[in-house]
Protein backbone atom coordinates (compact mmCIF):
# COMPACT_ATOMS: atom_id res chain seq x y z
CA UNK A 1 0.00 0.00 0.00
CA UNK A 2 2.99 2.85 0.98
CA UNK A 3 4.36 2.40 -2.95
CA UNK A 4 0.77 2.69 -4.13
CA UNK A 5 0.64 6.18 -2.32
CA UNK A 6 4.30 6.59 -3.02
CA UNK A 7 3.69 6.22 -6.78
CA UNK A 8 0.15 8.58 -6.86
CA UNK A 9 0.49 12.14 -8.06
CA UNK A 10 -2.24 14.07 -9.44
CA UNK A 11 -3.30 13.67 -12.94
CA UNK A 12 -4.43 16.77 -15.41
CA UNK A 13 -3.87 15.14 -18.82
CA UNK A 14 -5.58 12.36 -20.51
CA UNK A 15 -5.59 9.65 -23.40
CA UNK A 16 -8.67 9.86 -25.33
CA UNK A 17 -9.12 6.40 -23.91
CA UNK A 18 -12.68 5.85 -22.49
CA UNK A 19 -12.81 4.20 -18.73
CA UNK A 20 -14.27 0.72 -18.88
CA UNK A 21 -17.43 -0.15 -17.38
CA UNK A 22 -15.71 -2.60 -15.11
CA UNK A 23 -12.91 0.10 -14.30
CA UNK A 24 -15.55 3.07 -13.24
CA UNK A 25 -17.71 -0.20 -11.11
CA UNK A 26 -14.75 -0.40 -9.10
CA UNK A 27 -13.79 3.28 -8.58
CA UNK A 28 -17.87 3.50 -7.40
CA UNK A 29 -17.51 0.95 -5.32
CA UNK A 30 -13.88 2.32 -3.81
CA UNK A 31 -15.92 5.34 -2.93
CA UNK A 32 -19.10 3.36 -1.12
CA UNK A 33 -17.06 1.12 1.01
CA UNK A 34 -15.44 4.91 2.71
CA UNK A 35 -15.49 5.10 6.08
CA UNK A 36 -17.81 6.97 7.54
CA UNK A 37 -18.57 9.08 11.03
CA UNK A 38 -21.44 7.03 12.68
CA UNK A 39 -21.77 5.08 9.38
CA UNK A 40 -23.97 7.85 7.92
CA UNK A 41 -22.55 8.47 4.60
CA UNK A 42 -24.23 11.89 4.47
CA UNK A 43 -22.32 11.52 0.52
CA UNK A 44 -24.17 11.38 -2.82
CA UNK A 45 -21.84 10.82 -5.74
CA UNK A 46 -22.45 12.06 -9.64
CA UNK A 47 -20.61 9.75 -12.08
CA UNK A 48 -19.83 11.96 -15.23
CA UNK A 49 -19.01 10.32 -18.67
CA UNK A 50 -20.29 12.60 -20.95
CA UNK A 51 -17.93 14.80 -23.11
CA UNK A 52 -20.49 17.97 -23.68
CA UNK A 53 -20.88 17.54 -19.43
CA UNK A 54 -17.43 17.06 -18.56
CA UNK A 55 -16.44 20.38 -21.08
CA UNK A 56 -19.23 22.33 -18.81
CA UNK A 57 -17.74 21.25 -15.63
CA UNK A 58 -14.06 22.34 -16.81
CA UNK A 59 -15.36 26.14 -16.63
CA UNK A 60 -16.47 25.92 -12.90
CA UNK A 61 -12.87 27.49 -11.52
CA UNK A 62 -11.30 30.11 -12.41
CA UNK A 63 -7.98 27.93 -12.32
CA UNK A 64 -7.67 23.95 -12.00
CA UNK A 65 -10.72 22.76 -13.91
CA UNK A 66 -10.02 23.26 -17.27
CA UNK A 67 -8.07 20.02 -17.48
CA UNK A 68 -11.57 18.28 -16.62
CA UNK A 69 -12.44 19.01 -20.37
CA UNK A 70 -9.70 16.37 -21.44
CA UNK A 71 -11.21 13.62 -18.79
CA UNK A 72 -13.02 10.86 -19.97
CA UNK A 73 -14.74 10.71 -16.31
CA UNK A 74 -15.59 12.38 -13.58
CA UNK A 75 -16.89 11.79 -9.71
CA UNK A 76 -19.05 14.58 -8.72
CA UNK A 77 -18.84 14.43 -4.30
CA UNK A 78 -21.98 16.08 -2.91
CA UNK A 79 -22.25 16.12 0.77
CA UNK A 80 -25.43 16.45 3.61
CA UNK A 81 -24.74 18.85 5.89
CA UNK A 82 -28.26 18.15 7.39
CA UNK A 83 -27.62 14.67 7.80
CA UNK A 84 -23.76 15.27 9.73
CA UNK A 85 -21.60 17.23 11.22
CA UNK A 86 -18.61 15.87 10.11
CA UNK A 87 -19.79 15.44 6.06
CA UNK A 88 -16.69 17.65 5.14
CA UNK A 89 -14.54 15.15 6.37
CA UNK A 90 -16.84 11.81 4.97
CA UNK A 91 -16.58 13.10 1.50
CA UNK A 92 -12.93 13.85 1.62
CA UNK A 93 -12.57 10.34 2.44
CA UNK A 94 -15.03 9.18 -0.31
CA UNK A 95 -12.70 11.38 -2.88
CA UNK A 96 -9.17 9.96 -1.25
CA UNK A 97 -10.79 6.39 -1.88
CA UNK A 98 -11.69 7.50 -5.63
CA UNK A 99 -7.88 8.27 -6.22
CA UNK A 100 -6.30 5.62 -4.25
CA UNK A 101 -8.62 3.31 -5.93
CA UNK A 102 -7.65 4.70 -9.55
CA UNK A 103 -3.93 4.63 -8.92
CA UNK A 104 -4.17 0.92 -7.77
CA UNK A 105 -6.09 0.15 -10.93
CA UNK A 106 -3.13 2.66 -13.13
CA UNK A 107 -5.21 5.29 -14.04
CA UNK A 108 -4.49 8.80 -13.26
CA UNK A 109 -7.22 10.80 -11.11
CA UNK A 110 -6.93 14.31 -9.76
CA UNK A 111 -8.92 16.25 -7.32
CA UNK A 112 -10.67 19.22 -8.19
CA UNK A 113 -11.90 21.23 -5.20
CA UNK A 114 -15.06 22.74 -5.24
CA UNK A 115 -16.53 24.17 -1.98
CA UNK A 116 -15.26 27.33 -1.09
CA UNK A 117 -14.21 28.19 -4.48
CA UNK A 118 -14.90 30.10 -7.67
CA UNK A 119 -15.36 30.57 -11.48
CA UNK A 120 -14.33 33.22 -13.76
CA UNK A 121 -17.58 34.97 -13.72
CA UNK A 122 -17.16 34.90 -9.70
CA UNK A 123 -19.94 32.89 -8.70
CA UNK A 124 -19.28 30.44 -6.78
CA UNK A 125 -18.00 27.28 -8.31
CA UNK A 126 -20.80 24.95 -6.27
CA UNK A 127 -23.22 27.16 -7.98
CA UNK A 128 -22.15 26.34 -11.19
CA UNK A 129 -21.97 22.91 -11.04
CA UNK A 130 -25.57 22.66 -8.74
CA UNK A 131 -26.46 24.45 -12.41
CA UNK A 132 -25.33 22.47 -14.79
CA UNK A 133 -25.72 18.79 -12.97
CA UNK A 134 -29.22 19.84 -11.26
CA UNK A 135 -28.20 19.30 -8.43
CA UNK A 136 -30.54 19.85 -5.07
CA UNK A 137 -30.24 22.84 -2.61
CA UNK A 138 -29.70 21.08 0.49
CA UNK A 139 -26.87 19.41 -0.96
CA UNK A 140 -23.39 20.93 -1.04
CA UNK A 141 -20.47 20.14 -3.80
CA UNK A 142 -17.08 19.20 -2.35
CA UNK A 143 -14.75 18.28 -4.83
CA UNK A 144 -14.72 16.51 -8.80
CA UNK A 145 -12.65 13.65 -9.23
CA UNK A 146 -11.34 13.88 -12.34
CA UNK A 147 -10.19 10.08 -14.06
CA UNK A 148 -8.75 9.14 -16.52
CA UNK A 149 -5.57 7.05 -18.31
CA UNK A 150 -2.77 9.06 -18.02
CA UNK A 151 -1.12 10.97 -20.87
CA UNK A 152 1.88 11.63 -18.58
CA UNK A 153 3.22 9.54 -15.53
CA UNK A 154 5.41 12.12 -13.18
CA UNK A 155 7.68 9.97 -11.09
CA UNK A 156 6.26 9.41 -7.48
CA UNK A 157 7.51 10.95 -4.35
CA UNK A 158 11.22 9.71 -2.94
CA UNK A 159 11.13 8.32 0.91
CA UNK A 160 13.87 10.83 1.23
CA UNK A 161 11.52 13.78 0.14
CA UNK A 162 8.98 12.98 2.77
CA UNK A 163 8.62 15.59 5.58
CA UNK A 164 9.17 13.73 9.02
CA UNK A 165 9.88 16.33 10.52
CA UNK A 166 6.16 17.06 10.40
CA UNK A 167 5.68 13.94 12.48
CA UNK A 168 6.21 14.08 16.08
CA UNK A 169 5.97 11.10 18.93
CA UNK A 170 4.13 11.74 22.50
CA UNK A 171 4.37 15.50 22.49
CA UNK A 172 4.16 18.60 19.77
CA UNK A 173 7.70 19.18 19.71
CA UNK A 174 9.29 22.68 18.19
Amino acid sequence: MLSLLARRRSIRSYTSERVKRELVQKLTHAALYSASSRGIRPWEIIVVEDDQLLEALSGTKTHGSAFLAGAPLAFVILGIPAESDVWIEDTSIVSSNILIEAEALDLGACWIQIRNRFATDKRPSEVVVREILGIPEDRTVESIIAVGHPAIRPEGIKAEDLHEEKVFFKRYQR
